[in-house]
């Protein structure tokens, strides 16, 4: 329990420096909402009455103290460029980006734990030594190199997909607000979404293959398994003992590639001109729309900060050999 206590401190104190570093940092930086009006040639009464409406003529630590509990009230502020509220303006782009990141990292996950099983079984065979050679080129290679890559081939040459979007324009103007979901469940919507989900799953495929592979060769050499061969059980079952004991690398680092993927998605998403989070906060920092960039910014460190924290207290519930101490 002191373990938990004190990592929830950590975590709590972690998010607060997150969010007050993203105050000033914004605030201090060159170029401001102001600025933009006085380049496009607004007067000095809409000046000073914008000042005056979003609190810039306040001292800097009462816009802090009202930041901080406007923040805690879950008031994220209003959008500079749409005038509408933060968080009214980012849900569904954030729900659009865990609809594409989450099956592809699983997909990745899944398809990368057993291709690693395989190799590590294959040990010193030539599908070992050269299966780990496609992994790692796609792991290597920018997630918008692969975007553009899958584009040329299979939109552009072969002409099967289409090359941006979620969903067509005559598609979205069958489906009313009230009905939003409903777009998601189209053939049109599983067409737009196949080349963006290949790219991640591409990307993101390599770290559980080789952790896996480096896994299960470590566990083949174990005194157990050793056991479990001499036996003579069928090749299958032993492929399932050797995976069930050497998975926990991959599962602790399942909830790490989340947080990465997400992070990362932006270019992707600018390439597919996905309507996701990468991409309004592409269109945010180019409109400077501070309070939109804030809470994206703070979103993302906050998932990856409680994703980790969350890992650190199952660790020690999956792996048995793992205790924390008290002292």
């Amino acid at each position: 329990m002191r373990y938990v206590a004190i990592r929830s401190l950590q975590t709590i104190t972690l998010l607060w420096l997150i969010l007050t570093f993203l105050f000033f940092f914004f605030r201090l930086m060159p170029g401001s909402l102001i600025d933009q009006l006085a380049y496009q040639g607004a007067s000095e009464q809409v000046i000073e009455a914008t000042r005056e409406k979003w609190g810039l003529n306040d001292p800097l630590y009462v816009q802090y103290w009202r930041y901080l509990v406007n923040f805690v009230m879950l008031d994220f502020g209003t959008s500079l460029q749409f005038r509408v509220p933060v968080l009214k303006y980012v849900r569904l782009k954030m729900f659009n980006t865990f609809v594409l990141v989450a099956p592809a990292i699983t997909v990745a996950y899944v398809i990368g734990t057993v291709f690693g099983t395989i190799l590590g079984n294959r040990r010193g065979s030539r599908l070992e030594r050269y299966g780990t050679i496609p992994a790692i080129m796609f792991g290597t290679m920018p997630g918008f190199f692969i975007s553009i890559l899958l584009i040329v081939v299979f939109a552009s040459f072969l002409n099967i997909f289409p090359t941006s979007g979620m969903i067509s324009a005559t598609t979205s103007q069958q489906f009313s607000d009230a009905a939003w979901y409903r777009s998601y469940l189209t053939a049109d919507f599983l067409l737009h979404y196949t080349l963006p989900f290949a790219a991640i799953v591409l990307k993101f495929i390599y770290l559980p293959t080789l952790i896996m592979r480096t896994s299960v060769v470590e566990v083949s050499n174990q005194d157990f398994m050793f056991y479990h061969r001499v036996t003579g059980i069928p090749q299958w079952k032993y492929l399932k003992h050797v995976a069930k004991h050497s998975v926990l690398p991959v599962v602790t680092l399942y909830p790490t590639s989340m947080t990465r993927a997400i992070g990362g998605v932006v270019l992707v998403e600018v390439v597919f001109n996905w309507p996701g989070i990468g991409n309004a906060l592409v269109k945010s920092v180019l409109a400077r729309d501070y309070p939109v960039i804030q809470f994206v910014f703070f979103a993302a460190a906050a998932f990856i900060i409680i994703a980790n924290f969350g890992v650190d207290l199952i660790y020690g519930v999956i792996d048995p050999r793992v205790s924390v101490g008290d002292d």
